[in-house]
């Protein structure tokens, strides 16, 4: 999701890569939600996130889908999915009863970043620390690389970085279709990468896959493949 929004004043200024030590760590949340409460939509969804889903608790983009715990939105022109805040508490469906996440070990991407966030520039990715979004005003130091928490922390931003410039090249896509073939389009992205199940059981053999499935959506949408 594009923000028009000068970072300087969300982030300290600084740009940082994983192998560097920012103020994050909020120690394990020590009971605190509040970033797990009003998000409204903006915990998107890649494709990685709902194969942690089936992963961890079980349940593929379908199984979510029935069980309320994400929907559907418009990002950027293109339809994905979104963790779906409940409508009584306005908390994430995977807030228990103790303001514990249920699914810490699967959480999504944007979670597991949380209070940083990726500036995309020409060639890759950075890190900034969003410095109005946590409550917490004393966070230790902790280094990026640990604090994601994520096995083979190359191949995942490579994967990341990937999925962005491949939906920034659909976007730029739709600006040149008719309602119909829009439609098309997005749902076709959205069958492709999200409703068909990821049969793998570890990291490797996902970005594997997902690799293998870029590659033939690129051929089927006319896409060159990326250096």
């Amino acid at each position: 999701m594009k923000r028009n929004i000068d970072i300087s004043e969300i982030s300290d200024g600084r740009l940082y890569s994983s192998g560097d030590m920012v103020k994050a760590d909020c120690r394990d949340c020590e009971g605190c939600s509040a970033c797990c409460r009003g998000m409204g939509s903006s915990i998107i969804l890649d494709p990685m996130d709902i194969w942690r889903f089936l992963q961890g608790i079980k349940q593929d983009f379908t199984a979510l889908m029935s069980a309320g715990t994400i929907e559907l939105g418009i990002v950027d022109g293109m339809i994905l999915p979104n963790l779906k805040m409940d409508g009584r508490t306005d908390a994430c469906p995977f807030l228990d009863e103790n303001g514990r996440c249920s699914v810490h070990a699967c959480r999504p991407g944007l979670c597991r970043m949380f209070p940083l966030g990726r500036y995309y520039e020409e060639n890759g990715f950075r890190y900034f620390i969003q410095i109005h979004e946590c409550r917490k005003k004393d966070r230790g130091k902790v280094k990026i690389r640990k604090w994601l928490g994520i096995p083979d922390l190359k191949s995942y931003e490579r994967y990341i970085l990937r999925w962005h410039d491949f939906l920034n090249e659909c976007e730029a896509a739709l600006e040149t279709l008719d309602e119909e073939k829009r439609r098309i389009l997005t749902l076709y992205v959205l069958r492709s990468f999200y409703e068909t199940a990821y049969m793998v059981s570890d990291d490797h053999g996902f970005y594997e896959a997902f690799d293998a499935r870029m590659g033939q959506v690129r051929e089927k949408l006319g896409m060159a493949e990326q250096e």
